[in-house]
């Protein structure tokens, strides 16, 4: 598993954000952004993400696009992450862009040791998301949602239930006492990743 780090390393808060490719050509403007936004010192450690559908989907399911299917591998990822959770010391933060947003939604059903999630523009319209949070409840206090206004309307018919989905989770979370945010951002999935990702994780720092 290789990490990238930003930010001090001795911060109390420490940022775990999963990253492919794309993601770590713009993690220096995300950092940049965040730095901006917030006061707060934080540690960022990004997580290189090798086979993204299958790395981050809590569960297989078939291709949205083309035929890379999902490959149920978010347990092995999870895993893996939690020895950077080890410093009782610290504040752990999860979050993530697109698939890492879902999967950090997910993580915070399996365990109490993040105190937030940052899912910007979450691909919650995964089959069967929402309802698993129904049956498995978010451990984690505080959770930022965010999408763009334009993402649900999409010709993809699975994907344009992105907007019905981040509805209810924001519903069902907000009922259940979580201190959660749903932000909705102009433009398309693909419009500004880096300062909608800052953004959610400067919502989680500020909270604090």
């Amino acid at each position: 598993m290789r990490t990238f780090e930003y930010g001090n390393p001795a911060a109390a808060d420490v940022l775990i954000q999963p990253v492919d490719d794309h993601d770590l050509s713009g993690i220096e403007a995300q950092v940049q952004a965040l730095s901006r936004l917030t006061a707060d010192d934080f540690r960022l450690i990004a997580v290189k993400i090798e086979d993204w559908n299958r790395e981050l989907s809590p569960w297989q399911a078939p291709p949205v696009f083309g035929r890379e299917a999902f490959g149920g591998g978010a347990a092995e990822t999870l895993e893996r992450l939690l020895p950077l959770c080890g410093d009782k010391s610290k504040r752990y933060f999860l979050g993530g862009y697109s698939l890492a947003g879902l999967f950090a939604l997910w993580a915070a059903a399996q365990t109490a040791v993040f105190s937030g999630v940052a899912a910007a523009s979450p691909s919650v319209w995964f089959p069967d998301f929402s309802a698993y949070l129904c049956a498995h409840p978010i451990r984690a206090g505080r959770v930022y949602l965010s999408l763009g206004d334009r993402e649900e309307k999409t010709r993809n018919p699975r994907m344009a239930t992105v907007g019905q989905r981040i509805r209810e989770i924001h519903d069902l979370l907000s009922g259940r006492g979580t201190d959660c945010v749903l932000e909705w951002n102009p433009g398309n999935h693909f419009r500004e990743p880096e300062l909608r990702t800052a953004r959610a994780f400067a919502w989680l720092l500020e909270a604090h």
